[in-house]
């Protein structure tokens, strides 16, 4: 009599993924070019078949919350991303760093064509690593430094910093006139927090702020 043998659910039989990740932020840029080589990598290394990640958007935008964010948290120990070439990850080093040390901490492989640089355990990517560590600080002190100076230059200028005095703009405000109006007609607070989207204690700072003293029943 024939076994059939049941699929293991050990996470060592987890079949390696190889994510091909293509980030454009204009409309010049070549994502077929780039798809090619990443393709010719892939074969190379023995990575394929090659899952197709795409998007047009800013590498200013925090990395988590594009589709990057989204294949980090499947990818698993043994997975692979093929980018074509660092700064695809992001714009700044500090973003390329946080991406390089999740894939480290959770045992992905990443490869950029561009260099021929990868992170995959060798004492050649942990060297790469520290580097970017050490450019993200530098740039991270640049970055403060500038703030600072950009600050003080404003203050000797003579404009004010900080958040300007009085009541700052509020959605409620467009709804002034009605809102007194409700209030008049002895609506609860309670009730015109919730018709207007806020809650009854911004709703009474609100009314403070604007010294709303028309009679009404809170």
């Amino acid at each position: 009599m024939k076994r059939t043998r049941t699929p293991s659910a050990n996470p060592s039989l987890h079949t390696p993924r190889t994510v091909g990740y293509l980030r454009v932020s204009t409309i010049d840029q070549d994502l077929e070019k780039n798809k090619s080589d990443i393709l010719h990598l892939a074969n190379e290394r023995r990575l394929v078949p090659v899952e197709w990640v795409e998007e047009k958007v800013s590498g200013t935008k925090d990395w988590r919350k594009r589709k990057l964010g989204e294949v980090m948290t499947t990818l698993q120990t043994g997975d692979t991303i093929i980018v074509s070439e660092l700064s695809r990850l992001g714009r700044s080093t500090l973003q390329i760093l946080e991406v390089m040390q999740e894939a480290k901490k959770k045992g992905i492989a990443v490869h950029a064509i561009k260099n021929g640089w990868s992170l995959n355990g060798t004492m050649e990517s942990k060297i790469v690593l520290q580097v970017l560590a050490m450019v993200s600080e530098i740039e991270r002190d640049l970055i403060s430094a500038r703030t600072k100076e950009g600050l003080k230059a404003r203050k000797e200028a003579g404009v004010k910093l900080g958040r300007p005095k009085g009541p700052g703009k509020s959605k409620l405000d467009i709804h002034r006139e009605d809102i007194i109006e409700d209030l008049q007609r002895g609506v609860t607070k309670t009730r015109i927090a919730k018709r207007y989207g806020t809650t009854p204690e911004n709703l009474q700072n609100w009314i403070q702020k604007h010294q709303i003293k028309k009679g009404f029943t809170p």
